[in-house]
């Protein structure tokens, strides 16, 4: 693996990493051992004392993190100060709840006292992707670090410049060596830290392969995991909707991150008679923005990732197309330098269409027509996936009753915004298992010990 820094607005590399040696890796690992058996002892209020300044960190540093995270893998640099003040957001909810959220639970037998109480586990092996670089990082080390556990993370190969900016961030906080570590290693080292017995837990987002692939060596080691996988979320909407509310929550929903977020709306299921008039709309929003440079403010279509992440998003539209679906608007790359895709709408996805279960990571957004309320909550739930999806409707009451009927982890109503670090993210069939953020994702890893007290005789 190769570990590089390459733009992707004009190509150019920037910077080029070596792999960690097997006796690196052995070393890092062997320090965040040694530091978990101080950390776990440590208070939260000495924890998060580090985790509140990691979080100042990033607010004074947002400009140039911003500006790396843009050059890595061409988020628009408004996007990139977003994500960045999010991730101080979260460092600050864990700092500020850990405590509460771990605290011993009383429970009521019917003879004597118990409670639950909650201890970190050790060594966690955390696998993440490119798409939010460092917001992917602060969900975990927010809610774990604070845990009491220490963190050993592979990054994505495409950003090794937010990976080691991250790491250094949380060093300047003051962090003690081993508590969080930067990884540059291959996917056979990955494989072998799984393996090994001081890693007690594996959290991985990424691709459905890779989450069949690291879960898989995680069962066999017998270790928790959590899996996020991504998604092809819904976007319904009702007869009785707003288009002039909806429109810019379409477009936004689709585009955000160049399309590249797993729980980006995918597919738009509109009732019969708003179609027309929502198709319209959104295709004439779609073919206004404009691709440039990322790093200027007034951009509105980014690059994606990599050279390699338009080739597979152009193929992906070029087998639908062949498949039967009709391109309304897009459908290729731009002609111009760099990974730029045009904003693609596809229609007429027959169930045969590989397109009708696949995910497009990327500007691609899959129409689909449907009869009434029933249809829409049918087509939605004819899915692989289930990470969030949104139903849109001038009735709260309805849009709720509609929510409950969809299966996937998350169901926003009139709105996707799921940017609140008190809300469990996170979904269910081939988009993973676990949840991270809100009080949910700092249970992940933790042990949860029943303890008893009661004095009766032992059983004749």
């Amino acid at each position: 693996m190769t570990y590089q820094s390459l733009n992707p607005f004009d190509g150019t590399i920037i910077e080029t990493f070596t792999d960690l040696s097997d006796s690196e890796v052995e070393a890092k690992l062997a320090a965040a051992q040694t530091c978990f058996e101080t950390w776990r002892h440590t208070s939260f209020a000495d924890r998060a004392v580090i985790l509140n300044r990691a979080a100042d960190l990033l607010d004074e540093r947002a400009d140039a993190l911003a500006r790396t995270m843009t050059l890595e893998m061409g988020k628009r640099i408004g996007e990139a100060r977003g994500e960045v003040a999010y991730s101080a957001q979260i460092l600050r909810y864990y700092a500020k709840n850990a405590e509460r959220f771990l605290a011993p639970v009383k429970l009521d037998p019917i003879v004597g006292a118990a409670h639950m109480e909650s201890s970190p586990i050790g060594v966690v092996f955390c696998v993440e992707p490119w798409n939010f670089p460092y917001y992917q990082l602060a969900r975990i080390a927010g809610p774990h670090l604070m845990a009491g556990n220490t963190l050993v993370v592979k990054h994505a190969a495409i950003v090794p410049g937010c990976a080691i900016a991250f790491e250094q961030l949380l060093r300047d906080a003051g962090a003690p060596v081993g508590l969080y570590t930067n990884l540059l290693i291959t996917h056979d080292q990955s494989n072998r830290i799984i393996d090994d017995p001081r890693i007690k837990g594996v959290a991985l987002t990424g691709s459905v392969a890779a989450g069949q692939s690291i879960a898989a060596r995680s069962g066999r080691n017998l270790k928790i995991s959590s899996m996020e996988l991504g998604g092809s979320d819904a976007f319904i909407v009702l007869d009785d909707a707003d288009l002039d509310h909806v429109i810019p929550w379409a477009v936004w929903g689709r585009m955000y991150n160049t399309g590249q977020t797993c729980c980006a709306a995918k597919r738009f299921i509109v009732v019969d008679s708003l179609a027309d008039a929502f198709l319209a709309k959104f295709k004439v929003a779609l073919e206004a923005l404009k691709a440039g440079d990322p790093l200027d403010p007034a951009t509105t279509l980014g690059p994606l990732s990599s050279e390699a992440a338009l080739v597979q998003l152009v193929e992906q539209v070029d087998t639908a197309v062949a498949a039967g679906a009709t391109v309304v608007t897009g459908g290729t790359r731009i002609d111009r330098a760099g990974a730029f895709m045009q904003p693609t709408i596809l229609t007429d996805i027959a169930p045969g269409n590989p397109a009708f279960r696949d995910e497009f990571f990327g500007p691609v957004a899959s129409f689909f027509r449907v009869k009434d309320e029933d249809a829409a909550v049918a087509l939605a739930n004819d899915s692989d996936f289930g990470l969030g999806g949104s139903v849109w409707t001038a009735d709260a009451a309805r849009g709720a009753r509609v929510a409950s009927r969809v299966d996937t982890g998350m169901m926003f109503i009139n709105n996707i915004d799921w940017t609140d670090a008190e809300l469990p993210f996170g979904g269910i069939n081939n988009s993973g298992y676990g949840r991270e953020l809100g009080d949910m994702g700092i249970q992940q890893f933790v042990n949860k010990k029943l303890v008893r007290t009661a004095s009766m005789a032992a059983p004749v």
